[in-house]
């Protein structure tokens, strides 16, 4: 019962790229930890690749709708895929198994409840604080903020397996005048290179097993179509803010496990 409530997680998390752009991708850790028994760094890995693969085909579909900029997600990706590659291959392998006195599970686990809470609040928050301007060229400042926050994503990325969407779609808006659609299909293309590329990172350290990680992200894409049919009758925003309180919740049980 537990493992099918896990592949049923699967679809939700899908659902939830597909009608919000984002949010789905923060439970996958927890889902695959939790839910169907896999060890935090072995979780972290597998959710680079079913975060990718889901998000490719929703950035794949925004790209042919037009709501993707090709050209704005290699400026953010770029920076982002190489500390994600560099912080899997290289950073996660070597980090201590304990630190501070803290072993690694607990701290990665609790830097990724961390990281669901402030998720959570962006949810709750919703997308009324951001200010939506006319698309705009990158200057030399907002370049440079798009390259640094792409580096910092993409470590975030590498330590925890979550795409960072809550990042990434503020900054595209306020930073490149993105409008909000284009901003999500944009901050898709760039989760789906720089986890694909950072799970590959991985290939050397472990042996995945392909025919689950296969089909729990063939479920996850399933749910990105019926996110995306069920948006064209829900707005994904009227859900958002729930689904947001529930990361929440989550976020702050995972975090007290840990610290106690």
């Amino acid at each position: 019962m537990i493992e099918l409530l896990g592949y049923v997680s699967a679809l939700l998390i899908g659902i939830s790229l597909g009608l919000i752009g984002g949010g789905g991708s923060i439970l996958t850790v927890p889902v695959l930890v939790y839910l169907l028994g896999f060890d935090v760094v072995s979780a972290t890995a597998y959710s680079l690749f079913i975060v990718g693969g889901s998000s490719l085909v929703g950035g794949l579909l925004a790209w042919s709708k037009k709501q993707a900029d090709l050209r704005i997600a290699l400026s953010f990706g770029a920076p982002s895929i190489l500390a994600v590659f560099l912080t899997r291959y290289w950073l996660v392998p070597n980090l201590p198994e304990t630190l501070l006195g803290i072993e690694k599970a607990t701290w990665i686990l609790g830097l990724f409840a961390v990281i669901m809470i402030l998720a959570s609040i962006s949810m709750i928050h919703g997308k009324s604080e951001i200010k939506v301007g006319n698309k705009k060229s990158l200057n030399l400042k907002s370049a440079g903020l798009v390259i640094i926050e792409g580096l910092g994503v993409g470590v975030l990325t590498g330590l925890v397996g979550a795409g960072g969407g809550f990042l990434i779609i503020p900054v595209l808006v306020m930073l490149t005048g993105l409008p909000m659609k284009t901003a999500i299909g944009t901050s898709l293309l760039i989760i789906a290179a720089k986890s694909l590329i950072g799970f590959t990172g991985d290939i050397s350290n472990f042996s995945p097993d392909w025919i689950f990680l296969l089909s729990f992200t063939g479920i996850a894409i399933l749910g990105i179509f019926l996110g995306i049919k069920l948006g064209d009758h829900i707005p994904g925003e009227k859900l958002k803010p729930a689904f947001g309180w529930f990361v929440l919740i989550m976020g702050i049980g995972i975090l007290i496990q840990q610290l106690y």
